[in-house]
């Protein structure tokens, strides 16, 4: 079979050979063949008649109007699921291998006949104009702080015209990680953007139906920096689509670094935060002439960062609690009654009343969680001993594991358990007001040589100052396979 290259070549040689003949044999064709193309001056592709025809009888031809009426009653059926309808109706009519040939017929007819898909159109982005914003979660990377697995999401920035980014690590997609992230970023890159879009985050994005689309409070940090804010629909990530590819990017170089690295565990979040800005680095060491650009014409830096906290104010209730974002938090019973303002950071609370500081607080993930500190209730716990059996938050007043042993004991040395109840909490006063650190070598010292636990006990071991021995490290031997062996020979000889 001739092809379209041979009579090409053909061409050009029935101007430079003396015959037709010698033409046709340096082509590897016949005279008579290169006769008939160099009359007609077309290619053998350009001569073959498209196949329109069929070849064998169609075996769809009688289920196909059933088919396709369904198909046009709802496109979105998939083939598998016509085929074995179409199979219920006549069994034993279509053997399974026959799917192939229906998937082919039904793609050809949604190409044909099908309703028009979703059309996505390429954006042109001109220097310095938009940045995007978006979280990711970087679980499936597996990684490890000190061996504990470390869960967390990456605050994600990217610029649409020279792909530059930067991100932060963060734990929810709230408010202050949008701020902290984004600020960081347009500090590190030396100015702001003139639009900024991010998808329906909640953290920046009223629900719809709200007269605002965005929060008070993403909007004063937006015109805090000058920039103009735009959301995309919801469930449309595809519109934020240079930050979701960077996102996909960024994982995979991540997980090709690891791999380099040759372990996934860090000594510290600090180590972890430096080995991605390290990575975040690399892969913008190729992007900086078109970040050149960009930076011409970013807007200047104002002449300060907003604070990365929002306020809420809390009345301390009767249990000496606030409520903060759905989650229950201790302060000192001093406070009850009193209204207190709260800052609340992207990983830490703070407690304020009467423009002063009273603690820092953890912030908590989640919904429906407590954080209560034994310190804030002590004084009136020791007071009301039978609060503590049922108390709701009882788990957090065990300090530690030592603390928790110690309770335990008193319960099996107590056949009362308000009277372990009231010895334990005299300890929890004892750490309160001496030293929590002490006492709980105190308990380490006393559960180590198996004696007495009490009161009395642990207080006078606090007072003489006895350390408890040192913690021994505990080695395993490597286990030798060969003894299983051993044990499977036996089995085999007693049978």
């Amino acid at each position: 079979m001739v092809k379209d290259e041979q009579v090409r070549i053909l061409m050009k040689l029935i101007n430079q050979e003396k015959s037709l003949e010698r033409a046709a044999a340096k082509a590897g064709m016949s005279e008579k063949t290169a006769r008939r193309y160099g009359r007609s001056g077309q290619l053998p592709s350009q001569l073959k008649m498209p196949h329109g025809w069929r070849t064998r009888p169609d075996p769809f031809g009688e289920d196909w109007p059933w088919v396709q009426e369904h198909l046009q009653f709802n496109a979105g059926l998939e083939a598998k699921t016509l085929f074995e309808a179409v199979q219920r109706r006549h069994p034993g009519k279509y053997p399974d291998g026959r799917l192939r040939t229906l998937q082919r017929r039904i793609k050809q007819w949604r190409a044909l006949y099908g309703p028009a898909q979703e059309v996505f159109f390429p954006q042109v982005y001109r220097p310095g104009e938009w940045g995007e914003s978006d979280f990711t979660h970087m679980n499936a990377l597996g990684v490890t702080i000190a061996g504990v697995p470390f869960e967390h999401l990456l605050y994600h920035f990217v610029l649409p015209y020279s792909d530059w980014e930067t991100g932060s690590i963060c734990f929810s997609e709230s408010y202050e990680s949008l701020s902290v992230g984004l600020q960081n970023a347009l500090w590190e890159l030396g100015g702001v953007i003139w639009r900024h879009r991010t998808d329906h985050l909640s953290s920046a994005v009223h629900p719809v139906g709200h007269p605002e689309a965005f929060t008070d409070a993403y909007r004063a940090l937006a015109a805090h920096y000058g920039f103009a804010s735009e959301k995309i629909q919801p469930a449309c990530p595809h519109e934020n689509g240079d930050v979701e590819q960077r996102h996909y990017r960024f994982k995979k170089a991540a997980e090709q670094a690891l791999l380099l690295r040759g372990s996934r565990d860090f000594a510290s979040r600090a180590a972890y935060a430096a080995f991605l800005g390290r990575l975040f680095d690399q892969l913008n060491a190729g992007r900086q002439p078109r970040l050149r650009e960009e930076l011409k014409v970013l807007r200047r830096l104002p002449a300060r960062r907003l604070e990365d906290f929002r306020q809420q104010d809390c009345r301390v209730g009767q249990a000496s609690t606030i409520r903060v974002l759905k989650n229950s938090y201790s302060v000192h019973s001093r406070l009850i009654g009193q209204t207190v303002t709260v800052r609340i950071y992207a990983e830490h609370l703070e407690v304020w009343y009467a423009q002063r500081k009273i603690e820092p607080l953890p912030r908590l993930r989640g919904a429906h969680g407590h954080h209560i500190n034994y310190r804030h209730v002590i004084d009136w716990l020791v007071r009301k001993p039978g609060a503590f059996e049922n108390y709701r938050y009882k788990e957090d007043l065990f300090p530690s594991s030592q603390f928790r042993m110690a309770y335990d004991l008193l319960r099996q040395q107590y056949p009362q358990p308000r009277q372990a109840n009231r010895q334990y909490l005299k300890l929890l006063e004892l750490a309160a007001r001496e030293n929590q650190t002490a006492v709980n070598q105190a308990l380490r010292l006393l559960i180590a040589q198996g004696r007495e636990m009490s009161f009395e006990t642990v207080e006078a071991v606090v007072r003489s100052a006895q350390q408890p021995p040192a913690i021994t490290d505990v080695h395993i031997p490597a286990v030798d396979l060969q003894v299983y062996d051993q044990l499977l020979e036996g089995v085999e000889v007693s049978r």
